[in-house]
Protein backbone atom coordinates (compact mmCIF):
# COMPACT_ATOMS: atom_id res chain seq x y z
CA UNK A 1 0.00 0.00 0.00
CA UNK A 2 1.10 3.48 -1.26
CA UNK A 3 0.95 6.14 1.68
CA UNK A 4 -1.83 6.20 4.32
CA UNK A 5 -5.30 4.75 4.03
CA UNK A 6 -8.05 7.17 3.53
CA UNK A 7 -11.35 6.79 5.17
CA UNK A 8 -14.48 6.53 2.65
CA UNK A 9 -17.79 5.66 3.46
CA UNK A 10 -19.88 3.56 1.69
CA UNK A 11 -24.17 3.18 2.10
CA UNK A 12 -25.26 0.82 -0.24
CA UNK A 13 -29.08 1.85 -1.19
CA UNK A 14 -31.46 1.48 -4.08
CA UNK A 15 -32.01 5.46 -4.76
CA UNK A 16 -28.78 6.94 -4.50
CA UNK A 17 -29.39 10.60 -5.10
CA UNK A 18 -32.27 10.90 -2.17
CA UNK A 19 -30.24 9.35 0.28
CA UNK A 20 -26.93 11.54 -0.80
CA UNK A 21 -29.58 13.99 -0.88
CA UNK A 22 -31.23 13.07 2.77
CA UNK A 23 -27.60 12.78 4.29
CA UNK A 24 -26.19 15.98 2.85
CA UNK A 25 -28.73 17.71 4.62
CA UNK A 26 -28.39 15.77 7.80
CA UNK A 27 -24.61 16.26 8.08
CA UNK A 28 -24.07 19.41 6.56
CA UNK A 29 -21.99 18.48 3.60
CA UNK A 30 -22.30 18.78 -0.53
CA UNK A 31 -21.84 16.72 -3.38
CA UNK A 32 -18.13 15.62 -3.47
CA UNK A 33 -16.66 17.30 -6.76
CA UNK A 34 -15.53 15.45 -9.88
CA UNK A 35 -12.12 13.84 -9.63
CA UNK A 36 -8.83 16.26 -10.40
CA UNK A 37 -8.20 16.66 -13.93
CA UNK A 38 -12.08 16.66 -14.79
CA UNK A 39 -14.85 20.22 -14.86
CA UNK A 40 -17.76 17.94 -14.26
CA UNK A 41 -18.86 14.66 -13.09
CA UNK A 42 -20.59 14.09 -16.70
CA UNK A 43 -17.14 14.26 -18.29
CA UNK A 44 -15.80 11.96 -15.97
CA UNK A 45 -18.34 9.56 -16.03
CA UNK A 46 -18.35 9.70 -20.22
CA UNK A 47 -14.23 8.89 -19.78
CA UNK A 48 -14.62 6.12 -17.75
CA UNK A 49 -17.00 4.60 -19.59
CA UNK A 50 -19.95 4.67 -17.70
CA UNK A 51 -23.49 4.24 -19.44
CA UNK A 52 -25.62 7.46 -19.20
CA UNK A 53 -28.55 5.32 -17.98
CA UNK A 54 -26.35 4.22 -15.27
CA UNK A 55 -25.06 8.43 -14.34
CA UNK A 56 -27.30 8.39 -11.43
CA UNK A 57 -26.37 4.80 -9.73
CA UNK A 58 -23.43 6.32 -7.71
CA UNK A 59 -23.15 9.29 -5.47
CA UNK A 60 -19.74 10.93 -2.91
CA UNK A 61 -20.89 13.68 -0.41
CA UNK A 62 -17.93 15.28 2.07
CA UNK A 63 -17.60 18.05 3.92
CA UNK A 64 -17.83 21.49 2.68
CA UNK A 65 -14.72 22.46 4.10
CA UNK A 66 -13.16 19.07 2.64
CA UNK A 67 -11.66 18.01 5.52
CA UNK A 68 -12.99 15.10 7.00
CA UNK A 69 -14.43 11.50 5.17
CA UNK A 70 -16.50 11.53 2.39
CA UNK A 71 -19.53 8.97 2.13
CA UNK A 72 -20.39 7.12 -1.02
CA UNK A 73 -23.95 5.66 -2.49
CA UNK A 74 -23.85 3.02 -4.03
CA UNK A 75 -26.86 1.71 -5.83
CA UNK A 76 -27.44 -1.97 -5.44
CA UNK A 77 -30.29 -4.37 -6.52
CA UNK A 78 -30.63 -6.24 -3.13
CA UNK A 79 -32.87 -4.61 0.14
CA UNK A 80 -31.66 -4.16 3.24
CA UNK A 81 -32.33 -7.38 5.30
CA UNK A 82 -30.30 -6.58 8.69
CA UNK A 83 -29.29 -4.17 11.52
CA UNK A 84 -26.74 -2.41 10.51
CA UNK A 85 -23.42 -3.33 12.32
CA UNK A 86 -21.96 -0.05 11.89
CA UNK A 87 -24.21 3.07 12.14
CA UNK A 88 -23.27 7.18 12.38
CA UNK A 89 -24.04 9.10 15.46
CA UNK A 90 -25.67 12.38 14.92
CA UNK A 91 -24.88 14.57 18.34
CA UNK A 92 -26.69 17.21 18.31
CA UNK A 93 -27.88 17.91 21.33
CA UNK A 94 -24.36 19.25 23.06
CA UNK A 95 -23.28 15.79 25.40
CA UNK A 96 -24.44 14.91 28.40
CA UNK A 97 -22.68 17.24 30.47
CA UNK A 98 -25.77 20.11 29.40
CA UNK A 99 -29.02 20.79 30.68
CA UNK A 100 -31.16 17.84 29.88
CA UNK A 101 -33.89 20.11 29.22
CA UNK A 102 -31.93 21.70 26.36
CA UNK A 103 -30.57 18.29 25.20
CA UNK A 104 -34.08 16.91 24.65
CA UNK A 105 -35.00 20.21 22.62
CA UNK A 106 -32.15 19.49 20.70
CA UNK A 107 -33.01 15.88 19.85
CA UNK A 108 -36.36 16.83 19.12
CA UNK A 109 -35.56 19.74 16.68
CA UNK A 110 -33.66 17.37 15.08
CA UNK A 111 -35.80 14.60 14.57
CA UNK A 112 -38.53 16.48 13.51
CA UNK A 113 -36.35 18.46 10.82
CA UNK A 114 -34.95 14.75 9.25
CA UNK A 115 -38.47 13.51 9.42
CA UNK A 116 -39.77 16.10 7.83
CA UNK A 117 -36.89 14.68 5.17
CA UNK A 118 -37.77 11.15 4.86
CA UNK A 119 -36.40 9.81 7.98
CA UNK A 120 -37.97 7.70 10.80
CA UNK A 121 -37.89 7.33 14.47
CA UNK A 122 -37.39 3.34 15.14
CA UNK A 123 -37.01 4.04 18.76
CA UNK A 124 -36.56 6.08 22.00
CA UNK A 125 -33.75 5.02 24.27
CA UNK A 126 -33.78 6.50 27.91
CA UNK A 127 -31.30 5.82 30.69
CA UNK A 128 -32.90 6.34 34.33
CA UNK A 129 -35.81 7.98 32.71
CA UNK A 130 -34.05 10.51 30.95
CA UNK A 131 -33.66 11.07 27.14
CA UNK A 132 -30.32 9.85 26.09
CA UNK A 133 -31.10 9.03 22.18
CA UNK A 134 -33.26 8.37 19.34
CA UNK A 135 -32.70 5.06 16.91
CA UNK A 136 -33.41 6.26 13.66
CA UNK A 137 -33.77 5.23 10.11
CA UNK A 138 -32.62 7.47 7.00
CA UNK A 139 -35.14 6.98 4.13
CA UNK A 140 -33.66 3.86 3.09
CA UNK A 141 -34.01 1.97 6.72
CA UNK A 142 -30.48 2.29 7.42
CA UNK A 143 -30.25 2.98 11.32
CA UNK A 144 -28.51 6.33 12.52
CA UNK A 145 -28.74 7.56 16.08
CA UNK A 146 -29.64 10.96 17.19
CA UNK A 147 -27.79 11.43 20.20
Amino acid sequence: MDGTPVLGITVDCHDAQVVAAFWCHALGYVEAPPPSGWSDWASFLTDQGVPEEEWGYGATIRPASGDGPSINFLKVPEGKSVKNRVHLDLKVSGGRDVDQTLRETRIFAAEADLVARGARRQREDRVDGRLDHFVMEDPEGNEFCLV
